[in-house]
């Protein structure tokens, strides 16, 4: 047992529902495509902006917002030639917010739970999660871990895009343990008593280690969250 658990959340705790991206491009090719560009070819925008967008936010440690990631796909769709000031991004994300709950995410497996459960049972362990966002912002996300019920589960958490830095950034990580901290005023917990458990090598396992807390890479390799108690 550790004294912290943080965990990743895309992909180590819940996953996309495939009919949220399905439906998010159509909505986008039917509202924001002047350039009449195919179904196929909004999707691709997306992974485009998604992938570069992560990298970016790797490798600079700061987060490129959801509204900006927005905007690039429309730019994309429209060959850069679209004025993005007519553009109500307030409108947009709330309309994207609405269609996340009518996809709602699922959790990542049915092990998923029974681990957290198995952990929190044990008792005396604080947990957290530690998110880099993409489309779906931070204040969303938290909503959906209520509706999931997996909110109860953990004493904090935090977003790429509310505190303005991205997983590895060790000062994200830092911001982390001064939580950690926080919520543990009677008791002194040491870094090897911490564990950060993602699927993503570079911001989670590289982040970690460089803090000097314990990692587990999970469900990207031969590994589930089963790991934590087998």
């Amino acid at each position: 047992m550790f004294q912290h658990y943080s965990f990743d959340l895309w992909l180590t705790l819940i996953k996309s529902n495939p009919g949220f991206k399905t439906e998010r491009t159509r909505v986008f090719h039917r509202d924001f495509n002047p350039a009449g560009k195919s179904i196929d070819e909004v999707a691709k925008a997306f992974r485009m902006v998604d992938l570069m967008c992560n990298a970016v936010n790797e490798s600079t440690g700061k987060n490129i917002d959801s509204d900006e990631m927005h905007l690039m796909v429309i730019s994309l769709i429209n060959d850069n030639q679209l004025n993005l000031n007519e553009i109500d991004t307030k409108k947009l994300y709330a309309d994207m917010e609405a269609l996340v709950f009518n996809y709602l995410p699922v959790v990542y497996a049915p092990v998923t739970i029974k681990v957290l459960d198995h952990l929190k049972q044990k008792g005396g362990s604080t947990f957290s999660l530690l998110s880099n966002t993409g489309f779906i912002k931070g204040v969303t996300l938290k909503k959906i871990l209520a509706e999931l019920k997996m909110d109860q589960y953990f004493d904090f958490q935090l977003y790429s895009d509310e505190v303005g830095m991205s997983k590895p950034n060790p000062a994200l990580f830092s911001l982390m343990l001064r939580n950690i901290k926080q919520i543990n005023k009677e008791k002194e917990i040491t870094l090897n008593n911490i564990i950060h458990i993602g699927d993503n090598p570079k911001a989670d396992i590289e982040g970690a280690t460089a803090a000097g807390i314990k990692s587990l890479l999970i469900n990207s390799n031969n590994k589930s969250i089963l790991s934590l108690i087998s």
